[in-house]
């Protein structure tokens, strides 16, 4: 079978599958993508919401195979699900299933309140839906299960269905119709699905479909696009197994081959918001990070690139006040003085005064002789440190005068003043500002190459995504607005860089 004539086949199937269906266009999709990839999908939502009405029509979908349908509840017993005893295996000393009509001979199945299960049936359940094999009596048997659809008013709390819940690739949850619908839902007209014989799949076209999108391959953009959703979801920590991202590679390649392509293109990758959540509030996050970096990842970092601009316009100002200290003709450094001459000196020692009187030191006796740095007056030594009769003090053993002491050039408080140095403006060489301009450069041609990328993508999403089997058209609108935002981005970080560039060609001219 040619492709294109698959692709038209597949798009009949899903008309036929949503004919009298309201707001249910996405969930009978995915439910299609899922079974055609040989994964399950669950459906969470309130009773009266189409839920089982969407697995009986995925099973007109396909030509072979039986379809099964079961509601469970915590007493459920394996019979229920997997077939009645028989009598007469058990005359012979056998434990043999009759599984005529039940789970282990559907190809499609339906099994409502599914995490009701108990745990005589779940590891059956398990082998099933993984291995698609049913331990029967001594032997293990194939059996030809395509899809299970599984449903829940609510999700599982129990840890013991953890498993179960895994199983489950796609899932989705399912609302009642909206207000604005609400009118078209009460003049809905009852009306049976029906697809044509020729467009329904067989299971030997089904094998082959999926033996063939095994050979699709996986772009180098689109493995970015999947290591940067795997790191957000780390950062939130969404946990998701290496079995489930196997997983979403398979249903990736059957969307694209179902599509006619031979790899995998980004927009593929609108599907995986339906399979890398495990609460509906999750979903959300997922989904508004999907719509906003996808065709954007790839490369593009804008928290990254802003980053990088701003150390370049950083740069720039250091560059531009970057200073070098100043010397004489002999070589010296210079400093200014603080009466602001230019000076070899690194500092200048002055006598120091308060109010016009002299200062000096207390007696080398004390601990602090600056007198915490205020220094004393005549007085305040008279009064402190000399007696009134004698204007004597006792020094090394000496008596010894206040006007001596005066006189004394060692007791005078000197001040030091630290000479600043004198800096002007560095000269920066040719060859500098021209290593600084190729890395601007190179800066720009990067961000330049991602808004071309940025700019083809969003002027091909349309194109692509309106002929694409499995994905909302309503999705082409959100990705133009996101890729134009990102390419608005992207042209005002060129610009910043340009005016980086341009000071940087200024510095040439002033050097």
């Amino acid at each position: 079978m040619e492709r294109s004539q698959l692709t038209a086949r597949l798009w009949r199937i899903q008309q036929s599958l949503q004919t009298g269906l309201i707001e249910r266009a996405t969930p009978t999709r995915l439910a299609l993508l899922a079974a055609l990839a040989g994964e399950h999908t669950l459906l969470i939502g309130p009773p009266g919401t189409a839920k089982s009405e969407l697995a009986r029509r995925l099973h007109l979908a396909f030509e072979d195979g039986y379809y099964f349908e079961r509601l469970l509840t915590r007493f459920s017993v394996p019979e229920e699900l997997f077939g009645p005893l028989s009598i007469k295996a058990l005359e012979n000393d056998e434990y043999l299933r009759l599984t005529d009509n039940y789970l282990p001979a559907a190809a499609i199945a339906f099994i409502d309140e599914i995490f009701k299960a108990n745990s005589a049936i779940l590891n059956t359940l398990l082998t099933l839906l993984n291995e698609r094999e049913f331990d029967n009596g001594g032997r293990r048997q194939k059996v030809p299960l395509i899809s299970v659809i599984g449903a829940s008013n609510e999700l599982p709390q129990e840890e013991e269905v953890d498993a179960l819940y895994d199983r489950f690739l796609c899932r989705y949850v399912v609302h009642p119709v909206s207000d604005e619908q609400f009118p078209a839902l009460l003049e809905l007209q009852d009306q049976v699905a029906f697809i044509d014989t020729e467009d329904k799949l067989t299971a030997s076209e089904l094998k082959a479909l999926q033996e063939a999108a095994d050979a699709v391959t996986l772009p180098g953009e689109v493995i970015e696009q999947l290591i940067a959703a795997r790191q957000f979801l780390q950062q939130k920590k969404f946990t998701i197994s290496d079995r489930r991202w196997r997983k979403v590679i398979k249903l990736l390649k059957v969307s694209a081959y179902t599509n006619g392509r031979n790899e995998v293109c980004i927009w593929d990758c609108w599907l995986l918001q339906h399979c890398l959540w495990d609460e509906p509030e999750q979903h959300v996050v997922v989904s508004n990070w999907f719509n906003a970096h996808l065709g954007i990842s790839s490369g593009f970092h804008p928290e990254r690139l802003e980053k990088l601009v701003q150390t370049w316009e950083s740069t720039l100002h250091a560059d531009k006040e970057s200073t070098v200290q100043a010397v004489d003709e002999g070589g010296y450094k210079l400093y200014i003085s603080a009466n602001g001459q230019l000076t070899r000196a690194t500092e200048e020692k002055t006598h120091a005064y308060r109010d016009g009187q002299p200062l000096y030191l207390s007696p080398p006796d004390q601990d602090d002789r600056s007198h915490q740095g205020i220094g004393y007056t005549v007085d305040e030594l008279r009064a402190q440190f000399f007696d009134d009769r004698y204007q004597q003090t006792h020094i090394n053993g000496k008596w010894q005068h206040i006007d001596e002491y005066l006189a004394d050039p060692e007791n005078r408080f000197i001040r030091r003043y630290v000479n600043k140095p004198f800096m002007k403006p560095v000269q920066h060489t040719s060859t500098f500002i021209d290593s600084r301009l190729k890395e601007v450069c190179k800066a720009q041609k990067m961000i330049k190459k991602f808004e071309k990328a940025l700019a083809t993508y969003r002027d091909s999403v349309r194109d692509q995504v309106s002929e694409h089997l499995w994905i909302d058209q309503a999705f082409i609108e959100i990705a133009e607005k996101s890729l134009t935002q990102a390419c608005h981005q992207a042209a005002a970080l060129v610009s910043r860089l340009e005016a980086i560039n341009s000071s940087y060609n200024q510095l040439i001219d002033q050097s």
